[in-house]
């Protein structure tokens, strides 16, 4: 009988090992990001936290401005992961059937992720002002965040919101400026609200504009 090793198992350890040796150093330069902030933040150091190889991160993530955007995946999807936030959201909505659900959905997820997330947006603004291709990075979430939004803005729409004549992409335009994470970080960090008055805020702004 041959002693050789299962290819597909082989190849599905290696695998765990490589998202377990990822998980590692996207936590180790998230924890880096937040206490120094992303210029004085080296690949080295990082590489020293997580205890890697420096050629390890750029095979299993990359430069800095990939670890950055690794680091917002991480914090924006939470316990959700692996699903993505397009995932999870459209289920979430699926689940509503009248305009204050859906908007309801909207203000829960803000309240559950921006805590998460705000701190490593702030990052990449800082990031952005030195480093082009953070910039580009910011860009393209945003514009990522704005596309997720206009389905938001028709799913509300379809619940019989938007009566008012606005479009999908004021919808959408609306809720990228209400459930932006300087706004959320304005409320709870400068205006010190807790999260519970911030998600009764963010609801019924959400509302207002968009029933």
């Amino acid at each position: 009988m041959s002693n050789a090793v299962n290819p597909p198992a082989s190849r599905s350890r290696r695998q765990v090992q490589a998202e377990e040796t990822r998980t590692v150093i996207v936590a180790a330069a998230r924890e880096l990001f937040l206490a120094q902030g992303y210029v004085p933040t080296s690949i080295d150091a990082v590489a020293v936290r997580a205890g890697v190889a420096i050629q390890t991160i750029y095979n299993s993530v990359g430069g800095k401005p990939a670890l950055l955007s690794a680091v917002l995946d991480a914090a924006v999807a939470g316990p959700n992961a692996p699903a993505s936030v397009p995932e999870f959201m459209k289920e979430r909505m699926s689940r509503t059937t009248d305009v204050a659900g859906a908007i309801g959905v909207l203000a829960d997820w803000f309240t559950e992720g921006l805590p998460r997330s705000h701190a490593i947006f702030t990052a990449i603004s800082q990031g952005a002002a030195v480093d082009p291709a953070v910039a580009a990075l910011r860009d393209a979430r945003a514009m990522q965040r704005l596309h997720n939004y206009r389905q938001a803005a028709a799913a509300i729409r379809q619940r019989g919101g938007l009566s008012n004549g606005m479009s999908d992409d004021d919808g959408a335009a609306v809720i990228f400026a209400l459930g932006h994470p300087d706004t959320y970080a304005s409320l709870v960090h400068t205006a010190n609200w807790d999260v519970v008055r911030y998600r009764d805020w963010v609801h019924a702004a959400l509302l207002g504009a968009l029933s």
